[in-house]
């Protein structure tokens, strides 16, 4: 089996892969929380379109992904906290209008739509050296970021009302969890995919949640959750020659199916 990590793309392949399904997990715990789990969908179609238009224009895509999908996500809780319309309205909007754009660009640069292709199923054989160490530097960040803001944002997202009268800045940690939502998702395009992001955020955090534990027992129950799905997915991806991004979401699903069993 460790002949495989001979090859430099699998090496690649799997560092990024365990960041990311570190990342994930947390950041999906609060949105799990607060009943936001749609935002990630919503994100990654989004930045979908950043993606196009960063290779329409020739600068990298990852960038240009985060921007738009950060300024995407800023529109979208200014729209639920003003409540200009429903969170999950705003949701349904921004993830058809993300996916049509995205389209429109793709029509326009024909010439990239395979690039763009492998950020919406997520290919393994895609990711540089370069997509690593941004990958890891920024997924860092977005550790530190969870770990200092935790009581703010468990308090958040259980109570928003009451933190607020506390004194906690709530909009200030909304929009704190807006970012690092984007990040990891834009993130995880090159493993998982556009398409696909959500179920990773959301699936190991619900699996986490059937053990029934306290908040930070079950975030971390959510983050070994995901880190097997994401090794036991690349691995069958390799030598099956399968999908990355699907195999790994199969495979949580499995372990979801497992745990409910565990847990009757």
């Amino acid at each position: 089996m460790l002949s495989l990590f001979q090859y430099s793309f699998i090496q690649r392949a799997f560092e990024a892969g365990i960041i990311i399904s570190i990342i994930a997990p947390l950041v999906g715990t609060f949105l799990v929380a607060k009943k936001y789990s749609l935002l990630a969908d919503g994100l990654s179609h989004v930045a979908l379109a950043g993606i196009a238009i960063g290779l329409l224009s020739g600068i990298y895509p990852l960038a240009t992904a985060i921007i738009v999908s950060i300024i995407a996500g800023f529109i979208i809780e200014s729209i639920r906290s003003k409540k200009l319309a429903s969170g999950d309205t705003a949701l349904a909007m921004f993830i058809s209008g993300g996916l049509g754009l995205a389209v429109v660009l793709m029509s326009i640069g024909n010439g990239f739509n395979v690039d763009l292709l492998s950020y919406l199923f997520g290919s393994i054989t895609t990711v540089t050296v370069t997509d690593v160490y941004t990958i890891t530097i920024i997924g860092i960040i977005v550790i530190l970021a969870i770990l200092g803001l935790y009581k703010q944002l468990l308090y958040v997202s259980f109570d928003e009302e009451s933190a607020k009268v506390s004194g906690i800045k709530t909009n200030l940690i909304n929009y704190g969890l807006i970012i690092v939502t984007s990040v990891t998702v834009v993130l995880s395009m090159r493993i998982v995919g556009a398409l696909l992001i959500g179920a990773l955020m959301v699936i190991p955090v619900v699996v986490a949640s059937q053990f029934k534990k306290n908040f930070a027992k079950t975030m971390l129950i959510s983050v070994v959750t995901s880190i097997i799905s994401v090794i036991i997915g690349l691995l069958l991806s390799y030598y099956f020659n399968l999908a990355a991004g699907g195999t790994i979401v199969v495979v949580s699903l499995i372990i979801f199916g497992i745990s409910v069993l565990l847990n009757k």
